[in-house]
């Protein structure tokens, strides 16, 4: 991994002195029509696309040529219209993406949402897409998505820098579904200094390798998850390396989720050095019984879940919620670590764990129904990265 990100930092460094460059007229997509997209795709490498509203029903598809740079300046805004497919794909080898000072990706999210994300009502795309090998995703400002912010699909070798999903307005407006990023199928992708407010998850790991999550923010939403897991072609997760992260007023903090009576593999997993706050519902949540329409309170045995590592995991749940909950099939678990989990606040008493590795030390009895200590910094920590975003 280490090696990876330094080649890839040297490829970088070798494009960046045409970032600060604008785009010729050529090369620059603007308007209310994607008629020129095509011809810009086939015959420029440096890319702009400035103040565009997209017509509705319409993909913006960057399928751009290798060693391209696609930079997104003033406000990028979407017509509306009811539909599952995607606002924006971009696909392509050793690209650059990147946000000039001011520019905003705008989904209008408020359009579509109604509180149903993709169980039901109104149909809703999902906002970006990425299938992307050996490139860099950096200074995005996404804002108001319908769905899904980000998915990460059939890609290699990528980093996600300084991005920005903004889906506050959901709280109050009928978001839902509106996962951060969502990773399939994909290897050595690193996400890491980004800030999320959202109805969903953080991140969401469905299946691939080699993911790394440092120095991110979380806000609402349901925390930093590996999963679900199951179901799918691929459904194996593995080399996963999660740290130094922030959940604030979430209903979970961290989770690991596995799909009800299906098969899979979640190996070498680490959570360390992880801030909770203000948590609803669960602060540690690892369940083997997961459906989208709810838990059904029956583990499946189907699954393998060995060498995870949870290590300094901190901070508060409220009263009404549980600190730490494992709720998986007998002999599914093995070769787990756990140290210095302290979370507190969640009065639940008698809460029962079942599946958990016998020599790891994560006791449920231990962890949850005891005197509170709850004091959050929730509203601060909020306070400083609103006044970040705006």
């Amino acid at each position: 991994m280490r090696s990876f990100l330094l080649k890839l930092s040297i490829i970088f460094l070798t494009q960046s002195h045409n970032l600060s460059e604008s785009a010729t007229s050529e090369c620059t997509l603007t308007g209310n029509s994607l008629e020129n997209l095509t011809s810009i795709l086939a015959t420029c490498k440096e890319i702009s696309i400035a103040n565009l509203q997209v017509p509705a029903g319409e993909t913006l598809a960057l399928n751009a040529q290798n060693d391209s740079i696609i930079i997104f300046e003033g406000n990028i805004t979407f017509g509306y219209k009811e539909m599952t497919s995607l606002l924006i794909t971009i696909q392509g080898n050793n690209i650059t993406v990147a946000g000039a000072p001011g520019h905003l990706l705008d989904g209008g999210g408020a359009r579509w949402w109604d509180g149903l994300g993709g169980n039901g009502g109104k149909k809703k795309p999902n906002f970006i897409e990425l299938r992307l090998e050996n490139s860099l995703v950096k200074n995005l400002n996404v804002k108001n998505s319908p769905k899904h912010c980000f998915i990460i699909i059939d890609s290699e070798n990528v980093i996600l820098t300084d991005n920005i999903c903004d889906n506050l307005d959901g709280d109050t407006q009928g978001g839902h579904n509106t996962d951060a990023f969502a990773a399939f199928n994909s290897k050595d992708i690193t996400i890491t200094n980004c800030v999320v407010f959202n109805q969903d998850d953080c991140f969401a790991i469905k299946s691939g390798s080699g993911y790394v999550f440092t120095n991110n923010f979380c806000h609402g939403g349901h925390g930093i998850s590996v999963g679900s897991v199951g179901g799918r072609a691929n459904n194996v997760v593995e080399n996963v390396f999660i740290k130094n992260n922030t959940v604030v007023n979430s209903e979970n903090g961290i989770r690991i989720k596995t799909n009800y009576n299906t098969t899979g593999i979640i190996t070498n997993v680490t959570y360390e050095d992880i801030t909770i706050e203000n948590i609803t519902d669960y602060g540690f949540l690892i369940r083997g019984d997961y459906l989208n329409s709810g838990p059904t309170g029956e583990p499946t045995p189907g699954f393998e879940l060995s060498h995870l590592t949870f290590r300094n995991i901190r901070g508060t749940v409220q009263s009404g919620g549980t600190n730490v909950y494992v709720l998986l099939s007998n002999g599914v678990a093995s070769n787990w670590i756990v140290e210095n989990i302290k979370i507190v606040g969640g009065l639940k008493k008698d809460v029962q764990c079942l599946g958990i590795p016998s020599d790891c030390n994560l006791s449920c009895k231990d962890h949850n129904g005891g005197p509170s200590q709850y004091l959050s910094l929730s509203l601060l920590s909020t306070l400083i990265f609103l006044i970040v975003l705006r």
